[in-house]
């Protein structure tokens, strides 16, 4: 009907009581006082039912505070770079609904646009629905170029607490997802902040009221990093999260036990610790915009952005295409000053790294330098004059990305004797890192 008030999620008459009025549910399990008192107040029919048992979510990912370190580097997410989580719940005016401006899609092409690849690493963290309703299929289609490009697509049950443990920023919406990451102190912007079908009198409501906005008519990069300049904690989600942090298991336990009329086991009640997810760097395949500068002797900076977009100029620099010989833009590869991939040395399919360099320098003529990235640290090339170097560098470093450095290092005219003799700096944002060069 025209007008009529939405329902409060989970806790209005038509979510908790069936067609004669009564419970659909024995137990309904409440994580703070505030909702009871407002269960009271909306759907006092169901109070009787009411169990405060806190909330095993938010307990494990409390529990994984200190491993989250571990968590960013199965992203790839090392030092100097920012890990943003775009998270998404599953109603027509969330981050990625289907309704309103659908404003998820029309972001990513600028997110991957705007943000430099090595500086930040980018995460989506959909609701289960969405994968239900659309198929893993069509959702895997749809972002198929964000993930070219560097996202990493979370797994919707097993991977989503994780990743919110490890970010250093959300773009998110009214989902549950965004107010934890807000109670665990991380940064978050609302890119949708629908107020209907949240109780006025709710902690959740006064936080999409009063969160900080992304605006999508803005450049997205510099509104991040304002928000991560002048973040300050909200102590309000993380007090209306749970009253009994830590207490979840117990709580739980008890309640299903006395359900079942048996006695409990008498040992302690304790939850699943979050797994370590499989290591999982972004391997972009979307052609790389490079922008460099020689700094000085050995020293370069360099900036990758995975587009489509044209990257943002910078006054000074030099440009140059590097894209992975599996791109799906393969009309690029003609283009390409770069070209590179990733695989063992000791991988069947390629030969060896020097045939597969002077392999792929005979198939395309425009290209300068081949490069065979053989590890997280280290990679083989070859130029188009033939030779042929390794290139060793730290834990936090894409090869792929010294391998572009030394490309802008000889289209200024430098040798490549000199690097063997300096060695090679690579700055990408605030950070610099080491690169030992080796002929082979």
């Amino acid at each position: 009907m025209e007008g009529a008030e939405v329902p409060v999620f989970g806790l209005s008459p038509e979510w908790l009581l069936d067609e004669y009025g009564e419970p659909v549910a024995d137990s309904l399990v409440l994580s703070h006082p505030e909702q009871y008192e407002r269960l009271l107040g909306i759907c006092p029919e169901a109070a009787p039912t009411a169990v405060l048992a806190g909330d095993p979510c938010w307990d494990r990912m409390l529990a994984a505070r200190p491993y989250r370190e571990r968590f960013r580097r199965a992203l790839g997410v090392g030092r100097g770079r920012r890990l943003i989580v775009l998270s998404s719940t599953w109603n027509p005016d969330s981050l990625f609904g289907d309704g309103g401006e659908d404003l998820l899609p029309s972001l990513l092409p600028r997110l991957t646009s705007e943000f430099p690849a090595d500086e930040y690493r980018l995460a989506a963290v959909l609701h289960p629905n969405i994968w239900h309703g659309h198929g893993p299929g069509q959702i895997r289609a749809w972002l198929d170029r964000a993930r070219r490009a560097g996202l990493a697509l979370i797994d919707p049950l097993h991977g989503w607490r994780q990743a919110l443990v490890a970010a250093d920023a959300v773009i998110g919406d009214h989902g549950s997802v965004t107010y934890y990451a807000a109670a665990l102190g991380t940064p978050v912007l609302l890119g949708a902040a629908p107020l209907a079908g949240l109780a006025p009198d709710a902690p959740v409501h006064d936080f999409v009221r009063t969160a900080p906005r992304l605006d999508p008519a803005l450049p997205l990069r510099a509104q991040v990093d304002s928000l991560l300049a002048a973040h300050q904690p909200l102590p309000e989600p993380a007090e209306f999260t749970s009253s009994m942090p830590g207490e979840s298991a117990a709580r739980l336990r008890r309640l299903f036990y006395d359900a079942l009329g048996i006695p409990e086991p008498e040992e302690p009640a304790r939850l699943e610790p979050l797994p370590l997810p499989p290591y999982e760097p972004p391997l972009p395949t979307a052609p790389l915009q490079v922008l460099t500068r020689l700094l000085g002797s050995g020293e370069i900076a360099l900036t990758r952005y995975a587009g489509p977009h044209q990257a943002p100029y910078e006054e000074g620099c030099d440009v140059h295409m590097a894209v992975h010989e599996d791109t799906r833009e393969t009309d690029q590869l003609a283009l390409a000053d770069v070209v590179f991939r990733y695989a063992d040395a000791d991988d069947p399919r390629f030969g060896t790294p020097s045939g597969w360099t002077a392999e792929i320098l005979d198939r395309h003529p425009h290209c300068a330098l081949a490069a065979y990235v053989t590890g997280p640290t280290s990679c083989l090339i070859r130029t188009r004059a033939g030779t042929e170097l390794r290139l060793t560098a730290g834990p936090d470093a894409d090869p792929a990305a010294d391998a572009s450095a030394v490309h802008a290092w000889l289209a200024a005219g430098k040798s490549p004797h000199e690097l063997v003799e300096l060695g090679l700096i690579v700055h990408t944002g605030a950070t610099a890192h080491s690169v030992t060069v080796t002929p082979v």
